[in-house]
């Protein structure tokens, strides 16, 4: 168990963080072995914490993430801008593309899905909103690690990386060579990374300073027509730079208000 001299804040912050997309309703005895604390402990805070609607307990006496801390976080999220200024484009593309259509950002060395948009008989996908996947094993995610600091490039080649399907790119030197024809190219088509009847095929988004800031990608069947869809990816994504104040994915500096 943790220590008697830790902050409140941070057996609060711990409870939270038990709750993952695989796990989204726990139990109070799952969550104090989750969060390293003692069970006394973690009912005191939890009860807490739904009065507050941080949490909530269902009649089989589970608890999940309340609506007033999904509220609070999306109200605040860093990239709700972004997340607004895409959203038109994503539908538009999703139509024109008919299955998995999302946006995501870099975390440490993971990729995290802040929107998506799917339909009933889409191919499979792995990705959810605020789900994660490391970064070389999506589409979006070779676009974000192609761009990131040259530091974390060379953590992410040291591994380990985890293979998905026989089509992961886990070797050092072929994701080396990959993520510079990212660079030069300005798309990732990962076929069967994840599951080996999908495509990824992902652009990156700049700010200002020519920076990447998000990924724009589209989860569709791992046939001939794959890469048919990257006009209309790179169509979008020139739309929400407009939309948004970034940069054209090819990198030309676009300054709008907002």
């Amino acid at each position: 168990m943790a220590g008697s001299g830790e902050s409140v804040l941070s057996r609060v912050v711990r409870i939270v963080e038990a709750f993952g997309s695989e796990t989204p309703a726990l139990r109070v005895s799952e969550i104090a072995r989750r969060a390293d604390l003692h069970v006394a402990t973690a009912s005191r805070l939890i009860e807490e914490l739904v009065g507050y609607g941080w949490l909530r307990k269902e009649a089989d006496r589970r608890v999940r993430i309340g609506v007033r801390l999904w509220e609070l976080a999306s109200r605040a999220s860093p990239t709700l801008g972004l997340r607004e200024a895409a959203m038109p484009f994503l539908e538009d593309l999703h139509a024109v593309v008919g299955h998995h259509v999302q946006l995501g950002v870099r975390e440490e060395r993971e990729a995290l899905f802040v929107e998506r948009l799917s339909a009933p008989g889409a191919v499979i996908n792995l990705t959810r909103i605020a789900g994660r996947l490391p970064l070389h094993a999506s589409s979006s995610g070779v676009v974000l690690l192609a761009h990131a600091p040259g530091r974390l490039q060379e953590q992410v080649l040291a591994g380990p990386l985890h293979a998905y399907t026989p089509r992961t790119v886990v070797d050092p030197g072929e994701l080396r060579a990959m993520l510079a024809d990212v660079r030069k190219g300005g798309v990732a088509l990962c076929r069967g990374f994840i599951d080996t009847r999908a495509t990824g095929v992902a652009v990156p988004l700049r700010d200002s300073e020519n920076t990447v800031i998000a990924a724009l990608s589209v989860i569709v069947p791992n046939d001939d027509n794959a890469r048919m869809h990257i006009p209309a990816l790179q169509a979008a994504a020139r739309g929400i730079s407009r939309a948004a104040g970034v940069q054209d994915p090819q990198g030309v500096p676009r300054h709008f208000s907002h």
